[in-house]
This record gives C-alpha cells, structure tokens and sequence, in this order.
C-alpha cells in the first residue's frame, strides 16, 4: 500500500517482487487513463519502493497496479489537494 493515504501531492509506493523479471507500475485516473507510469524495468526479486509525484494531478481517487510475471495487483490512493 501506498503512505500516506490520503496524500497530498506526494506518497511512497511499496512493493515486492517475488521473482525477478520485468516490472511496471502504472497510475491511473477513475476513468482508467493512465496519468504516470513510475517503473517499467527489469528487477531483481525484493521489496522496492517509489515516490508518485501528482503536482500536476487534480483532486481524486487514483488507482495504481503492480505487474511484474503474472502477477498484477491494483490498490487505490486519495489525492486530496
């Protein structure tokens, strides 16, 4: 999950890679346009963590998913302006 939630304009993203491959982590709006996308890389297996940046984003629910193999994993955060 994301901290903080409801965040105001930035929160870190935790995740763990289980296997290592290719790896990407999408943003998207309630409309389900992706606004960012924070990693697109190969990784070793771990746990990571990235900063989402949404200066530049209105006020809203934003849905950001994991997927790395086969596995994808979506959670929402609260951008409160």
């Amino acid at each position: 999950q994301n901290y903080p939630n409801p965040f105001n304009p930035t929160t870190t993203i935790k995740f763990d890679v289980a296997k290592a491959g290719r790896v990407r982590l999408d943003v998207f709006n309630v409309l389900g346009e992706k606004v960012a996308t924070l990693v697109d890389r190969e990784m070793e297996r771990g746990y990571y963590e990235t900063i989402f940046n949404a200066s530049g984003l209105a006020s809203g629910v934003y849905i950001y998913r994991v997927q790395a193999d086969r596995f994808v994993q979506s959670k929402k955060m609260l951008l409160i302006k």
